[in-house]
């Protein structure tokens, strides 16, 4: 006989057997469903769609270019240092030993500076020493002694008067332009003096002492000031310096390129402000120089020896214009290496490169679909975004797809 107490312990394990396996069941059944999910062959999501234009097929020079960084400036400059002793008799300032002999020789003040970045030309002033204006004028060979009757005839002669004529100071024609200062020559150099400078009558001498004109193949632009007004100097000690009066670049290139690059060739050159200037290549060095650890070209002997040696190439813009405002700033050189003339032409972005190698363009109507055509590619100009391009059904004036701008 059943007691109350049997049957209320099993009704208890029926209920929790039930209630075991209605768990497992539950377990299983969103196992198998989790499964069904996760198993599913995912949906694959839609490819963003590139936005797209066109560009024309164009025939075009295309050119190669070699890019290297340059500096801009204006070449190497060259110090001017002060002459002579002064000449207290009333000639030019700078003066060497006085003309007429024992007079006390002063010391050399400067008593007027230019500004750095000023250009002059001939027959100005460059500066001026104990109240003298020390003139520029044009010629090759520095001034080595005073100009003055019976001087020894020299090259150094004919390239003063040359520059007497050539600034007006010879009216009547009775100069002959030789290497000996003659009579002609000393009354050229008196008007010059007195015309040019409005110096009282004791400057008026016919003659130049050392120092009271300096000579530089053509107009210069004042690079540094190193003298100080009114501090006077030793002669031979710096007073300025200048340079050529033209923007130039240089930069070094790679010697393995040395063949490729020669004068003439055609530059395309960025500028710090983003702006492109045209230029062309003025002289290829043939001798390289090593390269410090600060990118400068044979160092400046604080620097340490990167290993890399470069060619010197020298670049000249065909605006000097654009440089207004620059000096030793860093720029982007491409130098123009090869050159195709009159080839079919895309951009380069119109590329597109194909499964079994080489590349294609997608080529856009008129009139129908968008074909696909295989394409040979010739020169790449970078710096232009153009690629020489050509293949059957390739055409000037045919519309090619590329991404959007």
């Amino acid at each position: 006989m059943r007691t109350e107490a049997s049957v209320t312990r099993r009704r208890a394990g029926a209920g929790l057997l039930a209630a075991v396996l209605a768990l497992v069941l539950g377990v299983a059944g969103w196992t198998a469903l989790r499964r069904g999910v996760l198993e599913r062959p995912a949906r694959p999501a839609a490819a963003p769609e590139v936005p797209t234009g066109t560009a024309r097929v164009t025939r075009a020079d295309v050119v190669q270019r070699q890019e290297v960084p340059g500096v801009l400036g204006y070449g190497a400059a060259t110090t001017v240092v002060a002459q002579g002793g002064g000449d207290p008799s009333g000639g030019l300032a700078g003066g060497g030993a006085t003309l007429g002999g024992g007079a006390a020789v002063q010391p050399l003040v400067p008593t007027r500076l230019p500004a750095p970045g000023r250009v002059v030309r001939r027959g100005h002033a460059l500066y001026e020493l104990n109240g003298r204006p020390v003139a520029l004028w044009y010629g090759a060979r520095p001034a080595w002694r005073a100009f003055q009757p019976g001087m020894a005839d020299g090259q150094d002669v004919r390239q003063l008067e040359a520059n007497l004529v050539a600034l007006g100071f010879d009216p009547d024609r009775s100069l002959t332009v030789d290497d000996h200062f003659s009579a002609a020559t000393r009354a050229a150099v008196r008007r010059w003096q007195a015309g040019a400078l409005g110096l009282p009558p004791l400057g008026r001498t016919g003659a130049i002492p050392l120092g009271g004109v300096v000579f530089f193949p053509g107009p210069v632009r004042v690079a540094t000031v190193a003298a100080t007004l009114g501090a006077p100097l030793e002669p031979g000690a710096p007073v300025l310096s200048v340079t050529p009066t033209k923007p130039v670049i240089t930069a070094g290139i790679d010697p393995a390129l040395q063949g490729l690059v020669r004068a003439g060739n055609r530059v395309r050159v960025l500028l710090p402000d983003g702006r492109a200037s045209a230029g062309t290549v003025a002289a290829v060095s043939r001798v390289a120089t090593a390269v410090d650890a600060g990118g400068r070209q044979g160092g400046d002997g604080g620097g340490t020896d990167s290993g890399q040696t470069v060619i010197s190439v020298t670049v000249r813009l065909s605006d000097p214009s654009a440089a207004r405002g620059l000096d030793q700033a860093p720029v982007q050189v491409a130098i123009t290496t090869q050159a195709h003339t009159g080839v079919l032409a895309v951009p380069i972005a119109a590329l597109l490169a194909r499964p079994e190698g080489g590349y294609a363009v997608e080529v856009v109507g008129p009139g129908t679909a968008s074909r696909r055509v295989p394409v040979r590619t010739g020169l790449f100009d970078e710096t232009a975004g153009m690629v020489e391009v050509a293949g059957a059904g390739l055409a000037e004036g045919l519309a090619v797809e590329v991404p959007a701008p």
